[in-house]
């Protein structure tokens, strides 16, 4: 398989169950084979905060700190919006490993090559 997924994802703490559900989702799309990024714009933007997804689970009972684990250790691109981090303060160095920040061109960018998933 050689499809590009992109996972947005504009919620975080506010709906954990859709944000562990994103995250599976992107998890699920590499362990395919697909070349996956996930983009974080919103509250979606706390995800890439260091220790805030320990404290995430979906109804099912998923960790979406497994997830992101999962993400990170395969090297999948976590794009933090630049405005909406600013906006939260958070800083890049408040960011877990992988996760850097990104604007909005960016997201066109990915978006104009990938299937898009929107959380």
């Amino acid at each position: 398989m050689n499809q590009r997924i992109l996972v947005v994802l504009s919620c975080g703490t506010d709906n954990p169950n859709r944000a562990t559900r994103a995250l599976f989702f992107a998890m699920t799309a590499k362990k395919k084979g697909a070349d996956c990024a996930v983009f974080l714009l919103d509250e979606g933007v706390y995800i890439a905060k260091r220790g805030i997804a320990d404290h995430l689970q979906a109804a099912t009972g998923d960790s979406a700190a497994d997830h992101l684990l999962y993400l990170q250790e395969y090297e999948v691109p976590l794009l933090v919006c630049t405005p909406c981090a600013v906006t939260r303060q958070i800083a890049p160095e408040d960011l877990i490993s992988g996760a850097r920040m990104a604007k909005g061109e960016e997201l066109i960018e990915l978006a104009l090559d990938s299937t898009v998933l929107s959380f």
